[in-house]
């Protein structure tokens, strides 16, 4: 389950340092966000108690989202935003491993993934659409219910709504300190200008007044761990970076350093 761009980056947008361009080309937001759809009429085979939500953006699209219900009297919810590849089809099998912890499970596809309609366009719009998912959860749960996790290309955005709301607590698995640092880390050479998104996950940890817990593998290829170490440098008292020995980026649902850290953080 890892981030991907396309083996040979070619950036068209305009650049405003500090800010991520509002128009950038349709061929630059794919580079980050290679959405395949499903068709409207797909039907899940997902074990346990689930149901299927659509949930109307601003300007009138439709989103699609699953709310996976806990295997037990539920503690709260995750509300999980996914990795760059793939759609629900996809993501909605970890539920079982969050399900079993005790949590409700709650996935959103972002615009033109799996059932989700029309297209991501910039990072305003993206960011926008994830408030509004947080809405339609803090209607269900209490907010001090709701814990935030974000994966890969999802941690910057589940930073966002951490620093804009007050849930119970944000999860990061394999952040970038931003897009921009990672992907110099990547591709060193490679003209960032025209970037497409930002996503500053700096600028948002220190907002974020409930706690914060950072899972990294200390061998991943994509998003490097060194971006984590520089996030820790901005925690308040009792946040808490737990580094995985030997993980790359995708599967930590796996790793049972990673599950002994969620069971000793939730």
């Amino acid at each position: 389950m890892a981030f991907r761009f396309l083996s040979v980056l070619c950036f068209t947008g305009q650049f405003v340092f500090g800010q991520a361009p509002e128009n950038p080309t349709k061929k630059d937001v794919r580079q980050i966000f290679p959405a395949k759809r499903l068709d409207k009429k797909y039907q899940f085979h997902f074990g346990g108690k689930y149901e299927e939500h659509v949930i109307k953006t601003s300007d009138g699209i439709h989103i699609h989202a699953i709310l996976f219900h806990a295997d037990s009297a539920s503690r709260g919810v995750i509300l999980y935003l996914h990795g760059n590849t793939g759609g629900m089809e996809k993501w909605g099998g970890l539920a079982p491993f969050y399900t079993s912890l005790g949590y409700d499970f709650f996935v959103v596809d972002y615009r033109g993934y799996g059932k989700s309609e029309g297209n991501i366009k910039n990072e305003s719009q993206l960011f926008t659409d994830v408030q509004r998912v947080y809405d339609t959860v803090k209607a269900i749960y209490p907010e001090n219910k709701i814990i935030v996790m974000g994966y890969s290309i999802g941690t910057g955005p589940a930073a966002m709504l951490a620093a804009t709301n007050k849930p119970q607590m944000l999860i990061l698995d394999a952040p970038y300190y931003s897009l921009t640092d990672a992907v110099q880390q990547l591709y060193p050479k490679v003209d960032l200008s025209g970037l497409a998104f930002h996503l500053d996950t700096y600028t948002f940890l220190p907002k974020a007044a409930c706690g914060v817990v950072i899972f990294h593998g200390d061998s991943d290829k994509e998003f490097y761990y060194g971006g984590s170490l520089k996030l820790k440098s901005l925690f308040k008292q009792g946040d808490t970076l737990i580094t995985l020995q030997g993980q790359d980026h995708g599967d930590f649902e796996k790793n049972s350093e990673y599950l002994r850290g969620l069971n000793s953080v939730l």
